[in-house]
Parts: structure tokens; C-alpha cells; sequence
């Protein structure tokens, strides 16, 4: 009896100004659909239905449209962006469809038609904030891309940093894949901030990055000790992308760093190097849409079939055994339990982990059991290694 088969759109720019980190979040899915295919666990096949936006904004609503109605497919791995994901979240829920979100976001959201595999705010930019307010001083200048991923994680900085007596010196933005930002570089000069809060995202990121490590190496100035530049985003392929001189030294808080040493992390990273040999290392983006593969494909095998609410309905007794840690999904949000972690960019495109949570961390979408408005606790940690 010939296996059942269920089409799985997938949803990721190849090319565009963020492009480095979309494909590897189509590395990481794609590496999922080929253990699924290749694994005896499964009495169904799943087969990924391919859609390439190429880093257009327009062309998110109409992928999504065309995998929904002319392929029939029911659930889509899918959007880096969160302009993306909102844009094409109505369409979703207009044909009851599942859309699997594998990146980090702002927060504030929440949809019956979106299961979110990426960190939510409490997982990554509350983390960093109680990090640098510890470590770092309370005097920031931040520099964003101009839209909702940005505002919304400037917005939780401001009110943590004015709760614990800190300040934002700026807030400035830039569009999505502007890379003149030698004004903004010379400002921030200027303003001396004890660090840099960044929320540029792709090539714009990465032209700050190289510029301001020139400036500063100009001026004398030992940039990641004296105005240390941190992100919620910054991941191994975007080092790369940054390049040798200007990679190393930047703090980054996120969920996934391949330099995790846990016996699933390094299946996983071997089996990434071996199917992508030509790619950066993996990424959190690249972890994030792998597990929602692999989630995918335990929510049909427990419903017995890609039925949306009977995937719903399985998804909150499930776990997966991810790189990153045990990942599950809490019902009431729709959003994944996941591990925080802050790394520090080295030389040789990875990231030393200074700290991590001990568990898994219950998903706070709105930062309702979580407040930014808190003072420094005693209990935070000082710059270490994890052992």
C-alpha cells in the first residue's frame, strides 16, 4: 500500500538583502524533509512545494496565495521578516491554513493559524537586556531597519533602560538593505554610548558592522570593549557575510548557537555541514526551521493526518529532541518553549557562549508574566564562559 503524501510549502527568499539568512532556513528545513524521507518512523511522506519571494515584499501574499489555492497545501514553513509574516498571516487565516514561523520576533502577536518555532521576546531580547544592564552600562544608541522587528525591540529597551535608571541617547533608522550609514556611525561616535543596541537586519547589518569597526580602528578606539554592539539576531552566516576584519566580538542573544556541544547538536551540525558542505554553519534561523519540520511531521503522525485542527490539537503534547534542548509547543500561545543563550562572536565564525539558561523557557508573547519595567537583580550574571 502506497504511503499517504502531504504537500508542505516552503517559504523563503533565496536572494535579497537578507538573503544569507533565509537560505539557511531553507538548509535547515530542507535537512528535515530529507531525515523525515530517509526515516522507517514515518507511514506518510511529506514533500516540500517550493516558493522563492526573493527577498520581495509583494511577493509573500502572492506565494502564499498560490501554495494555499492552485498546490492545496495546508501548512507552510515559511517568512524571516515580521512585515512578511503579517502580511501573509491573513490569507492564512482567510483558507485555515498553518503557518510555521521559524524566526526570533518582536512579540505582541499571536494568531490560531501561526505556530511560532522562533524565540519570542521574553526568550531573547529580555535576556539580553538583564545581560547588558549588568555588564554593559545603561547608556544605549540604537540603530534599527525601519520596521515593526526594530521599533518594538527598541521600545522594550527604552522602558527596561529608563525602569533601571539608563537612558537611550537615539533611536535610528535606516530601510531595509540601505547601506550608507556613515552619518549614523559618526553620531554614534559622537555620542560615546557605553553600547550599541542593533536591530539592522541583512545587508544593511552587516555594512554597519564593517564601517563601524573601521571608524573606530581609525580613531583608536577598541570597539568591542569600549562600544560593544549588540543583537538579537546576529547569527554564524551573517559573520561570514561581515567578514574577517570587523566579525568577531559582538554579543548576541539568541535561543540556538551551533557551538552548543549537546550530542543532538552535533548530529545535527555534521548532517548540515554534509548536505549544505558550501554553506556558513548553522544557524538559529537554520535550527528554528528545521524543528518546525520536524514538529510538523510529529503533529501528523499523531493526528493521522495534515488536518489543520487535528494538527492543532496534538501539538501541545508533543516534544522534539532539537539541537538547541527539548523544544515544545504551549497551546494556550501557539509559541515554542525554547533555551536563551548569549554568545560573543569570535575569529573564526562562531559564537562562545557566556551564558544560558538552565531550562527550557515558558514562551511570553506579550511580556505579561515578564516585564521589562524591572530593576538590576543581584542574581544576574557577570561575562563568564559556560563550562
Amino acid at each position: 500500500m502506497a504511503k499517504a503524501q502531504y504537500k508542505i510549502g516552503v517559504l523563503f527568499s533565496q536572494s535579497g538583502p537578507y538573503g544569507a539568512v533565509s537560505r539557511s532556513m531553507y538548509n535547515g528545513a530542507m535537512l528535515a524533509f530529507d531525515e523525515i524521507r530517509a526515516s522507517s518512523d514515518y507511514p506518510f511522506a511529506i514533500v516540500p512545494v517550493v516558493a522563492d519571494p526573493a527577498g520581495s515584499f509583494e511577493q509573500y501574499a502572492n506565494s502564499s496565495l498560490g501554495l494555499l489555492t492552485e498546490h492545496g497545501v495546508r501548512h507552510v514553513v515559511g517568512c524571516y521578516t515580521s512585515s512578511s509574516r503579517k502580511d501573509v498571516i491573513p490569507l492564512f487565516e482567510k483558507y485555515d491554513a498553518l503557518l510555521w514561523y521559524p524566526s526570533h520576533y518582536e512579540g505582541f502577536e499571536s494568531s490560531s493559524n501561526v505556530i511560532y518555532t522562533g524565540a519570542a521576546p521574553n526568550q531573547h531580547i529580555i535576556p539580553l537586556i538583564e545581560f547588558l544592564l549588568a555588564n554593559m552600562g545603561k547608556r544605549a544608541y540604537c540603530i534599527g531597519s525601519n520596521y515593526i522587528w526594530a521599533w518594538e525591540n527598541n521600545r522594550i529597551l527604552r522602558e527596561a533602560l529608563s525602569a533601571a535608571g539608563g537612558t537611550v541617547m537615539a533611536e535610528r533608522y535606516t530601510a531595509v538593505g540601505d547601506t550608507d550609514l556613515s552619518k549614523t556611525i559618526a553620531a554614534i561616535l559622537e555620542a560615546k554610548p557605553d553600547f550599541i543596541f542593533n536591530t539592522l537586519i541583512g545587508t544593511s547589518a552587516y555594512r554597519f558592522f564593517q564601517g563601524f569597526r573601521a571608524a573606530c580602528r581609525q580613531r583608536g578606539i577598541d570597539q568591542p570593549a569600549e562600544m560593544p554592539v549588540l543583537s538579537c539576531s546576529l547569527s554564524e552566516p551573517e559573520l561570514g557575510e561581515i567578514g574577517a576584519e570587523a566579525m568577531d566580538g559582538h554579543i548576541s542573544s539568541s535561543v540556538y548557537f551551533s557551538s552548543i556541544e549537546t550530542p543532538a547538536n552535533r548530529r545535527f551540525t555534521a548532517a548540515y555541514r554534509e548536505r549544505w558542505p558550501d554553506s556558513s554553519a548553522a544557524s538559529a534561523d537554520a535550527e528554528a526551521s528545521y524543528v518546525a519540520v520536524k514538529m510538523l511531521a510529529a503533529a501528523i503522525a499523531a493526528a493521522g493526518s495534515d488536518d489543520v485542527e487535528a494538527v492543532r490539537k496534538a501539538l501541545p503534547s508533543l516534544t522534539v529532541d532539537a539541537p538547541q534542548g527539548t523544544v515544545k509547543i504551549d497551546g494556550p500561545t501557539n509559541h515554542a518553549f525554547l533555551t536563551p543563550r548569549i554568545g560573543k562572536s569570535n575569529s573564526a565564525g562562531q559564537f562562545e557562549i557566556l551564558w544560558e539558561a538552565g531550562h527550557p523557557v515558558q514562551p511570553d508573547p506579550y511580556l505579561v508574566k515578564t516585564t521589562p519595567r524591572y530593576a538590576i537583580r543581584n542574581s544576574l550574571p557577570k561575562l563568564r564562559a559556560v563550562k
